[in-house]
């Protein structure tokens, strides 16, 4: 008991794991190891007996390779099973374990001229010692990959590891070599060899999570980043064939520990498999082919293809048969098979009624994918859109939609002829090319590691090879862009055996068998499957939204929405300063400290001054500001890497001043500004360069901060109406910025957008920066003020101004006119109300049934109900079932428009007599509670609760019948999302001060925070608001109007200054579920003195704030008293707040009987005492306040 029988064995398992698991099954302790593809990486095992596969090993080589691992003795015989999957891998490990039987080994092709790996050797042989390029050639072409390299391969990849770039995009990419051309010397960098080591092999960085053992104990494995990240603390993962608890998740590694006998998750990791070679593919075809012959040919019969099946590969009877009838039924559900010598193409619905067209071929994904992306190309440029393209080593599967036009047999054979440049336009856009891209970067030292013993997050590889990508995209020449397209057409696509199966296909030499079925046949079932299985993994989100997601919110629109507050005021002139300083390299930190970082330096910002060199180098000591600048710049002249030329510094008198320039960038100058280069330079260096001045301009701003035109024109000695063009090229392209920018500025100035956007980056990182923050009770004594709480508010204006922070929050009818609205407009009447309706200004809505004698409303300012109404809103508690009466009324609104309810009444009754009066009235609130019809007064909702007399007929009452009523239907217009969602944002911002996502919680709003994240990311990039961490406890992502930041600080400040007791003006009571009562919304409940006591946001229950500190709370008519636990006293507190309990106004709060405080019978209760003291009355049931 306890003996470990079977072990893993995979390559996320650590070495010496590996090793002991290796050891264990040499001396037979272990009896069994289940591993994955690392089986085949030389394990020499003398003991194994026999090697079970699951699923087909995908060609005949890895599985002699695999199967290989058993009886490794002289003569003994490898013994091998394998496990089918399904019943398409059946078909292949069939043909696969017949082949392995005869030998029949797929051909081995080599990688030529890998790029990427030669850039990494030439780095590593440059760091042993100095070399020649005719060297570097020699050595290179002695390897057979290498053996037809052409000296244009060469000298591209020397000019990319030498800095020498085709733009100076680039300059931001380290040299790691120094090439001094007139000497012919390659020179390692310093640094370079450091790189190297830490950075050298093919293998690419999956940015994996090391496993370690708690305490600092062995390293167990690693994990996929992925993985880590759907991991938490406390989760039990199975590694190897141990259970482990993960005790914390850092930086680099996950700590685990044991856990025996606990049920654990496995782990997962993303790969992609190599693909069915096509000597298989074709050898399947001919397998189906035969089969099919014996199966279902005329002279074929099922027994005939059973022998044939166990004749000529290793299967048993059983799946000898099973394969036949998978083969049978194929024929049976498309009368034809895919073989060597046709496809089969394929439709059919799915079960949303989408057709799904599949090719069927057994050529392998090598073939498929070429062939896949060129029918993309052709149908994406024919239809405006992506379509959905999915391949397996089984074939090719399309989706359409129901209705659009399926595309005709043409067009999913692509002509060979056009077949490479299809593949290459949709290559280069495809995740796969980035990914490639990712790893050759990597593999020449393009991107590198800092430190060896710590990962390189995944995310952030990609995203510098993606920032890397989008700069070299534009030079196809870029030797990891070419071996990027070299990999994936040589060695991840056979684009050879797609172009001759295309050749075939066109030529008829291969048929093509159309079917049209009503589901999908069993050789199909695999591609749907592995369609359904690939979408598993995708954003539940449609394929145009996933690749452009700005769509959803359109950038244009809310910049005009938002405005754009003046960047002047916006920008702090010290991180432009500082920007700035950063950019041109005075630094510290980003000076150079060697002749090769100078060199670095004329490649980023072009030409110098000897005293603009000196500011950008590291003095020579601590004490002194000298530095070796004017021997460095001697070195690098000599090297020919530098030279000096006579740069125009005024465009009238024709002046010249001596600057320095990277010795690449003399062409460059001679066709911006018409300079005579230095002789004896190479020609490479002096290559034409037709946008030479616009190179100069453009790198000039991405180097400065805000400039004028005639700072940029006085630098090279221009004319400002030679740059003036060039900059508004680059402006009308996007790539500078024009406005009033500098905040010391006059005028307006241009700015490289990239080097604006840092400069607001940083802007606003140093505002969230400044405000500390407040604790919760500090926005307890906030909101209620920021709400006018205590009356502060007087008239029309100030009601609108109050409703304006309600708006869309439903109330009763009675809560709303009797406490919320008094609470805050100290002279609130129901006058007011009306005149605000009556003049247009607001709208109510109806949220609901209340009570039998009230109901629930939402109030609106007119202009924004159709974008703070949800397209769905007011239908979430609508009529369960429209009646006759209903629909009519509805249609005699949408008919007549605004109606008063005699008149709306009448013409009801009049097309549908028998409806009664008593009919007529609850319909018409049905349609109002629901959201269906609104009145533009007030009037009708005071009236709700009258009850008809015997007779059916309605009392007349000017209340009841005042107003018109209309649709809501009627008030809504077309609103983008964009303004919807700007819409939400600044409701927010107005309700509650300070938007996080708590607030959007409590606020129920649609969509949650995420909703209006980017909205009000964009507000503050817009400088309207700002983002920080205002309040403890809230989430991190909080933003807020700079006013409001100030009002807090200012709470903050009034209540640390407080001294004396509190007072009955610290006091605010508010109804529980008012927006101003932070508690159990924002701010979570303070725990109860009794824990089983539960505060809620209900109506007709009282929240008692003093000094922003939650005290007191009073449930529904008050029977319930809940008190909260405190680390400090509060019995003073408690006072005032029983005492502004006893205040409320009776219309308010209606009777109130305090029966129990904190579970507690009031009569037993310390605090029943201050309710007596303060007014209340004993009763039978409690203590009464009349």
């Amino acid at each position: 008991a306890g003996e470990e029988l079977v072990s893993a064995h995979h390559g996320s398992v650590s070495h010496e794991k590996r090793a002991q698991i290796e050891e264990g099954l040499k001396s037979g302790r272990v009896r069994a190891i289940v591993a994955t593809s690392s089986l085949e990486l030389g394990i020499d095992m003398g003991a194994v007996d026999r090697v079970l596969l699951v699923e087909s090993p995908g060609s005949v080589a890895r599985g002699l390779q695999r199967v290989g691992r058993a009886g490794h003795q002289v003569g003994e015989v490898s013994i091998g099973r394998v496990f089918p999957k399904f019943r398409g891998d059946l078909l292949e490990c069939a043909v696969v374990a017949g082949r392995m039987l005869r030998g029949e080994i797929e051909a081995i092709e080599l990688p030529t001229n890998a790029l990427d790996v030669l850039a990494q050797q030439f780095t590593a042989m440059c760091c042993d010692t100095d070399r020649t390029v005719e060297e570097l050639s020699r050595i290179a072409r002695r390897a057979h990959p290498y053996r037809e390299l052409t000296d244009g391969a060469i000298e591209s990849v020397l000019d990319m590891l030498s800095g020498r770039f085709p733009s100076s995009d680039f300059a931001d990419l380290r040299p790691l070599l120094a090439w001094d051309r007139t000497a012919d010397r390659l020179t390692a960098r310093r640094g370079t060899a450091t790189i190297t080591h830490m950075n050298a092999g093919t293998i690419p960085d999956r940015g994996s999570y090391a496993v370690q053992l708690v305490g600092g104990g062995v390293r167990l494995g690693e994990l996929d980043e992925e993985m880590v990240y759907e991991t938490r603390p406390g989760d039990n993962i199975m590694l190897g064939a141990t259970t482990w608890r993960v005790e914390e998740i850092q930086r680099n590694q996950v700590i685990v520990a044991p856990a025996p006998g606990e049920p654990g998750r496995l782990p997962f990791w993303r790969g992609d498999g190599p693909g069915r070679p096509i000597e298989l593919g074709r050898a399947i075809g001919e397998f189906i082919a035969e089969l099919g012959e014996r199966a279902v040919g005329a002279d074929g019969s099922e027994d005939d293809a059973r022998r044939f099946v166990t004749e000529s590969t290793p299967l048993d009877d059983h799946a000898a048969q099973n394969l036949v009838a998978y083969i049978r039924e194929q024929h049976e559900r498309t009368g034809t098979l895919p073989t060597h010598a046709r496809i089969t193409i394929e439709r059919f619905r799915d079960e949303l009624g989408d057709w799904r067209v599949c090719l069927l071929t057994p050529f392998g994904s090598r073939v498929h994918a070429p062939w896949a992306m060129a029918i993309q190309r052709i149908l994406t440029v024919r239809s405006g859109f992506d379509v959905q393209v999915m391949y397996t080593d089984d074939g090719i599967v399309l989706r359409f939609a129901d209705g659009e036009e399926q595309p005709d047999l043409d067009l999913l054979i692509p002509s060979p002829d056009e077949l490479e440049d299809l593949v290459t336009e949709q290559l280069g856009d495809s995740a796969l090319f980035a990914g490639l891209f990712r790893e050759n970067a990597a593999r020449a030292l393009l991107m590198t590691r800092r430190r060896p013993d710590q990962r390189t997050p995944l995310w952030v590889q990609r995203v510098k090879s993606q920032n890397i990508l989008a700069t070299v995209r534009q030079f196809p020449d870029f030797p990891v862009v070419l071996e990027t397209y070299r990999q994936a057409m040589r060695d991840v696509f056979d684009l050879p055996a797609t172009k001759a199966l295309l050749e075939r296909l066109r030529s008829r030499r291969v048929k093509v068998d159309e079917v049209e079925t009503t589901q999908a046949s069993p050789f199909a079932r695999s591609l749907v499957f592995a369609y359904v299985a690939a979408s598993i993994y995708e954003q539940d989100a449609p394929i145009a939204e996933r690749r452009a997601q700005a769509l959803t919110l359109d950038r244009q629109l809310l910049a005009e929405l938002l405005g754009q507050a003046e960047l002047r005021e916006l920008l702090d002139v010290h991180v432009i300063e500082e920007v700035e300083a950063r950019l041109q390299r005075r630094a510290e930190g980003w000076r150079a400290r060697d002749a090769d970082e100078l060199h670095d330096t004329f490649r980023r910002l072009g030409d110098l001054t000897r005293d603009e060199i000196a500011e950008r180098c590291e003095p020579a000591d601590e004490a002194g500001d000298e530095s070796d600048a004017n021997a460095w710049i001697a070195r690098l002249c000599d090297e020919r890497r530098v030279c000096e030329l006579r740069i125009p510094i005024d465009a009238h008198s024709g002046a010249t001043e001596p600057r320095w320039i990277a010795a690449e960038e003399a062409g460059l100058y001679r066709d911006a500004l018409g300079i005579v280069p230095p002789s004896g330079l190479p020609d490479s260096f002096l290559v034409t360069r037709d946008d030479a001045l616009d190179e100069l301009i453009r790198r000039y701003a991405r180097t400065h901060g805000p400039f004028r035109t005639e700072d940029v024109a006085g630098r090279f000695g221009l004319p400002a109406s030679t740059a003036e063009p060039v900059l508004r090229s680059r402006w009308a392209d996007g790539t500078l910025v024009r406005g009033e920018i500098h905040p010391t500025g006059s005028r307006p100035e241009w700015c490289d957008a990239e080097v604006l956007r840092r400069i607001k980056r940083e802007t606003i990182a140093r505002l969230r920066g400044e405000a500390s923050p407040v604790d919760a009770r500090t926005l307890g004594r906030f909101l209620p003020e920021w709400h006018g709480v205590g009356g502060r508010r007087r008239g029309v204006d100030g009601l609108l101004e109050t409703l304006t922070q309600l708006e869309g929050v439903p109330f009763s009818y009675r809560e709303l006119t009797k406490s919320v609205l008094p609470l805050r407009v100290s002279d609130f009447t129901l006058d007011m109300l009306d005149l605000l309706a009556a003049s247009g200004a607001i709208v109510w809505i109806g949220r609901g049934l209340a009570s039998a004698s009230d109901g629930r409303i939402a109030i609106y300012r007119r202009e924004r109900l159709a974008a703070l109404l949800e397209p769905d809103d007011g239908e979430a508690e609508a009529v369960s079932e429209l009646t006759p009466v209903h629909s009519t009324i509805l249609d005699q609104l949408a008919r007549r428009g605004a109606s008063f309810q005699f008149d709306l009444q009448r013409a009801v009754q009049a097309g549908t007599p028998i409806v009664t009066d008593r009919e007529f009235v609850e319909a018409l609130w049905d349609l109002a509670w629901s959201g269906r019809v609104t009145n533009d007064t007030f009037a009708p909702l005071s009236t709700f609760g009258w009850r008809p007399q015997r007779s059916g007929r309605v009392r007349r009452s000017p209340s009841f019948t005042a107003g018109r009523w209309s649709t809501v239907e009627s008030l809504r217009f077309e609103v983008s999302s964009t303004e919807r969602g700007v819409a939400l944002a600044e409701l927010l911002l107005e309700r509650y001060g300070v938007v996080s996502r708590e607030a959007a919680r409590a606020d129920e709003t649609a969509g949650g925070f995420q909703r209006v994240y980017r909205v009000l990311q964009a507000m503050e990039e817009a400088g309207r608001i700002r983002r920080g961490y205002f309040v403890e406890g809230l989430s991190g992502a909080q933003f807020a109007r700079p006013g409001v930041i100030d009002l807090l600080r200012g709470a903050r400040e009034e209540r640390e200054k407080h001294e004396q007791p509190p007072t009955d003006d610290d006091v605010v009571i508010l109804p529980a579920s008012d927006p101003a009562q932070p508690y159990g919304a924002v701010l979570p409940w303070p725990k109860p003195t009794d824990d089983r006591s539960r505060p809620r946001r209900a109506p007709q229950c009282w929240a008692v704030l003093v000094r922003g500190a939650l005290r007191l709370f009073a449930g529904s008519r008050g029977r319930q008293l809940i008190t909260f636990e405190s680390d400090e006293p509060v019995d003073a507190e408690l006072d005032l707040a029983v005492a502004a309990l006893a205040r409320l106004p009776r219309e308010w709060s209606g009777r109130m009987t305090v029966e129990t405080i904190d579970q507690v019978p009031v009569r037993e209760s310390k605090l029943g005492a201050r309710l007596l003291a303060h007014g209340f009355e004993a009763s039978y049931k409690g203590y009464a306040r009349g």
